[in-house]
């Protein structure tokens, strides 16, 4: 399944490359959803909220209301992914706050689990050269996403897993990377990064695995329609 991103920055639906260069910003947010409106799935991110900056919260309630999305960005605590989850938001993405000190939390990870019921969360994990990545994909941990996937299964329903080096490029994503992962866990598993063409989410839908675009839908590189 292709899900498309809204990624949230001051206000406006953004694109970046690799996490840090602006490549498209748009501050209609709206006409976006609209256009997003009859997908079965849509992840959101709160740029800003994931790096501390303020947040989209506003906007972010407005869109869980109308969309069938999942949320992430800044949900370091237990009464920011019930606001979430309570403006409509299917499930809430989890990050870098399922880690700690260079480990999975998984203290963090079940006192979430506990209450907001596995369900409805999504684990994020990201990787960048082989080793997992949070704060912004800012800080490397001493462990592959392999390792934290296995010790974060019983926490969530899903993982969304984005592989770094090829995000916003559009060149094509590391298909044998996200297989790797698909065979580490029996959880469903979403991924991202340099997802580009129709072919590689036709050949991750066969390995069950949902495909999030960004970059290349929004540059029409590539189309909603199969």
């Amino acid at each position: 399944m292709l899900i498309p991103s809204i990624d949230l920055q001051n206000g406006a639906v953004v694109q970046l490359v690799q996490g840090e260069r602006l490549a498209i910003r748009d501050t209609d947010v709206f006409a976006w959803v609209h256009r997003f409106e009859r997908c079965p799935k849509v992840q959101v991110i709160d740029l800003d909220a994931a790096m501390g900056r303020g947040d989209n919260l506003s906007i972010v309630r407005q869109i869980a209301g109308t969309l069938s999305c999942r949320v992430g960005g800044g949900v370091r605590t237990v009464e920011r992914a019930h606001d979430i989850l309570a403006a409509g938001a299917k499930a809430v993405i989890v990050g870098s706050s399922l880690f700690k000190d260079g480990r999975p939390d998984l203290a963090f990870a079940k006192r979430m689990a506990d209450a907001v019921g596995v369900e409805q969360v999504i684990a994020a994990v990201d990787s960048k050269a082989g080793q997992v990545v949070i704060h912004g994909w800012k800080t490397a941990l001493p462990i592959t996403a392999v390792d934290a996937i296995r010790a974060l299964e019983p926490y969530c329903a899903e993982f969304l897993y984005t592989h770094v080096d090829r995000e916003g490029l559009m060149a094509g994503t590391d298909l044998s990377a996200i297989l790797q992962l698909r065979r580490a866990t029996t959880r469903r598993l979403t991924a991202a990064g340099g997802i580009t063409t129709r072919e590689e989410i036709d050949t991750l839908h066969e390995h069950d695995v949902d495909a999030v675009v960004g970059m290349a839908l929004y540059t029409g590189r590539l189309s909603l329609e199969p």
